[in-house]
């Protein structure tokens, strides 16, 4: 993505710059999508249809079937799932196995979902804690020490698509943990603010503080690209 120097204002952006919100979220959109998405929606359909398969093996091993209802809420859910998996790991297989995780803890607690309210959050609580749980007993490293996402990102067509993607890069990673995962979720997979805070667990008020913070720290960093 050519950035257009007329875009921003010339100085580093602060969280008390004034630019109208959609101009922030059309602008960062794109390069946002192709941070998460081209790990998140490669061969997507195949690798979700591999997941479920596993998961329906490992139910079968057990001498049990998955409900075709279950099943179904499972396809609708499962690339908001992974994508979410992503936005936890930072790594693609450790993303499967949350999603193969949650699915199974997901079947065995069926019966504590409440009918009617949100199954794709309750999902998401359910990989949130099994990840946390997982750090605190020391069982996975989260970091991308390979450089897994960084490797598997397309290469840029031009030199300023290519410091886009690089500035993005850098400066997601060093955001925090939860300012990254509302950043996802509002500004590559365009939820709302309510359906956010309702897979984060978190109050709408919280989310749009996240966001904000985070899309003035990407546009500082942008910024420094059109003043260089």
């Amino acid at each position: 993505m050519k950035i257009d120097p007329t875009a921003l204002p010339s100085a580093p952006l602060t969280p008390a710059d004034t630019l109208p919100s959609h101009v922030i979220q059309d602008y960062l959109r794109k390069p946002l999508q192709q941070y998460f998405s081209p790990v998140a929606q490669t061969e997507l359909p195949s690798r979700l249809a591999e997941l479920l398969a596993r998961f329906e093996a490992a139910l079968a091993a057990r001498g049990e079937a998955i409900s075709f209802d279950f099943r179904n809420a499972l396809m609708t859910a499962l690339p908001a799932l992974r994508t979410f998996g992503l936005s936890l790991s930072h790594d693609v297989v450790r993303a499967d196995d949350l999603v193969q995780e949650t699915c199974a803890r997901a079947w065995a607690n069926q019966h504590r979902f409440q009918a009617g309210t949100n199954f794709t959050a309750w999902l998401f609580t359910i990989m949130r804690n099994q990840f946390y749980t997982d750090l605190r007993k020391g069982r996975r490293e989260v970091e991308d020490g390979d450089g897994i996402l960084a490797g598997q990102l397309a290469a840029p067509a031009d030199q300023d698509h290519a410091s886009t993607l690089r500035v993005v890069r850098e400066r997601m990673e060093a955001l925090p943990e939860a300012q990254r995962q509302a950043l996802l979720l509002i500004g590559a997979e365009g939820y709302t603010y309510e359906e956010a805070a309702l897979r984060l667990g978190c109050q709408v008020g919280t989310v749009k503080s996240r966001v904000s913070r985070a899309r003035s720290s990407l546009l500082a960093a942008l910024g420094e690209v059109v003043d260089h």
